[in-house]
């Protein structure tokens, strides 16, 4: 199937309700889990959860009895649940999609290791299909390599405090994502546990986890799409309620990214307004390091390549590991219009002249490629899309909210 996308003939005027952050939900679905309380309490009811496909298949496995659970494309799931499972009681095969069973999991299976936990690799070491047999873990020193992802380190805090001997844990390498890191020790901290974190030192206490109830935020990952659609478009004013300007999400840093690129944000007590602005004058380079929001790669490359920026773009080399390999899908559909997504030493950067043509854009089975290059239409004039029901992988209704433009 293939989504087509035009561009609308005058001005945009939208509000838009973007999805919960899939990231804050899965968090508070872990957490609420191992609290040991019945799993729908009024004291711990999780408000304004995602509808994203991610955080469905998460809370599918948390509450089957099955002994296989497939989590398909989830990366988050496949790392926090391997976590959960390690001290939860009976056992489990943690399998997913083709493209999972290439992802790396060994970083965080064998700090579990460590720790005591009872799991193997199914197929090739280091990566899933894994078989995890639940078990007490007494151990309580680990090292865990924060250089792949930093959802193996918030696996591990996660079921920190259900540990009896609570959890100290070295991190190794540079820390990727660091603001997820960050949001998952905010979230613990709001259900009444204790972290200590010094340098690349976090200690835990055993302890338990306090109930009360907790409503996710507005996704500003998903913002970032509506970022585009502005910064792409003649004449645009898209309202955006429910986001919150002091966020845990890290990818709250789009107001400030943005400006470079035409768009400004007004906050105000309900949300968001983004309106279309004059670029007064474009930097001979603006160079961002994406090391702590990597999901706003996709979305910022195509921008920056519409509207022929020169952009220098740092620690995004982790992207090779995700949904699909980001940086080759890029360089592959960006060549559609001429520009070419280059590496240079230590960062890559856009070359040639963006041409105004009418493509056809491959999914890779990858959401976020989708919604970063379904604006491209603004500019273009007609895209298409293969593959565009990928997009309920965190953002369902992005369709439906696209057609608010026209």
């Amino acid at each position: 199937m293939i989504a087509k996308i035009s561009a609308p003939q005058g001005a945009i005027r939208a509000t838009i309700h973007l999805p919960a952050s899939k990231s804050l939900s899965n968090r508070a679905l872990i957490i609420r889990a191992l609290s040991g309380k019945d799993f729908e309490p009024d004291s711990y009811r999780v408000e304004n959860l995602s509808e994203a496909e991610d955080t469905k298949i998460l809370l599918s496995a948390i509450q089957s009895s099955d002994k296989i659970i497939d989590v398909g494309a989830a990366g988050t799931a496949m790392r926090f649940l391997t976590a959960y499972f390690a001290i939860s009681e009976g056992e489990k095969i943690l399998t997913g999609t083709e493209r999972m069973k290439q992802r790396p999991i060994a970083p965080l299976v064998e700090a579990l290791k460590v720790l005591g936990a009872d799991i193997e690799y199914l197929e090739n070491t280091g990566f899933p299909p894994i078989g995890i047999k639940g078990k007490r873990l007494t151990e309580n020193e680990v090292e865990v390599d924060g250089s792949i992802s930093s959802q193996f380190l918030s696996a591990l805090l996660m079921i920190a405090p259900a540990l009896e001997n609570g959890l100290i844990i070295t991190v190794k390498g540079n820390l990727v994502s660091k603001p997820y890191a960050k949001m998952t020790i905010a979230l613990m901290k709001h259900f009444g546990v204790s972290v200590l974190w010094k340098d690349n030192r976090i200690e835990i206490p055993h302890q338990n986890y306090i109930p009360q109830p907790y409503t996710v935020e507005a996704d500003w990952s998903a913002a970032a799409f509506w970022y585009s659609v502005v910064a792409l478009s003649k004449d645009a004013e898209i309202n955006l309620p429910g986001l919150q300007k002091n966020s845990l999400q890290g990818d709250s840093v789009l107001p400030e990214l943005m400006k470079q690129f035409g768009v400004e944000t007004e906050f105000s007590n309900q949300g968001i307004i983004l309106k279309k602005s004059k670029i007064k004058s474009q930097k001979s380079k603006i160079e961002i390091d994406f090391v702590n929001f990597p999901d706003l790669v996709q979305s910022l490359t195509v921008v920056a390549a519409a509207l022929d920026f020169e952009v220098q773009f740092s620690g995004i080399e982790n992207l090779k590991l995700k949904e699909t390999d980001r940086i080759a899908a890029l360089q592959t559909e960006l060549k559609k219009f001429g520009k070419e997504f280059v590496k240079e030493k230590t960062y890559y950067t856009l070359k040639g002249k963006f041409k105004k043509t009418e493509q056809i854009i491959e999914s890779y089975d990858d959401h976020r490629m989708v919604m970063a290059f379904a604006p491209l239409a603004f500019v273009c004039g007609n895209i298409g899309i293969e593959n565009p029901e990928t997009v309920k992988k965190s953002y369902p209704e992005f369709w439906e909210d696209l057609q608010k433009c026209y």
